[in-house]
């Protein structure tokens, strides 16, 4: 096993689109005993998980999320800010995985401290391969801090 290897990872995947949750969801096994996925659909759910707020009073801190921009009720610039704001959430790694390939919003998320701009492809297979390196690097390769 890898010095740096995570024990057991909580990821939040913050991501309106059925079909990529299901892809994340494979990519990181459904079922795997390393991390735990938990899924918001929109960015009032994703704060409140983040905040443990409401119905998410009892979710856990995740080490790492991965957040779309483009969400219902606000989106993944206002998530980011008001994560980064937070001192008992800034430290969290936020990896956004877009469609968008504007310079604009790379710009713009980096600027709020994102800790990587990741632009979904369109073919399922290299979506699967990107979200696997996302996987092998954020959890087996850097340290997390502890959460």
């Amino acid at each position: 096993m890898n010095a740096t290897r995570n024990e057991h990872t909580d990821v939040l995947l913050i991501e309106d689109n059925p079909g990529d949750i299901r892809l994340i969801e494979e990519a990181f096994g459904a079922h795997s005993e390393d991390v735990t996925l938990s899924v918001v659909h929109d960015g009032i759910a994703a704060l409140d998980f983040l905040f443990q707020r409401g119905e998410y009073a009892d979710s856990p801190t995740p080490g790492l999320v991965l957040l779309d921009l483009n969400l219902p009720r606000k989106n993944g610039d206002e998530i980011l800010e008001e994560m980064k704001n937070e001192p008992t959430l800034r430290r969290i790694p936020v990896v956004v995985l877009t469609s968008s390939q504007a310079r604009e919003d790379v710009l713009r998320t980096y600027d709020k401290c994102a800790n990587a701009f990741l632009t979904k492809p369109i073919d399922p297979s290299a979506f699967l391969e990107i979200i696997e390196s996302v996987r092998e690097f954020w959890l087996s390769t850097a340290r997390l801090p502890d959460s």
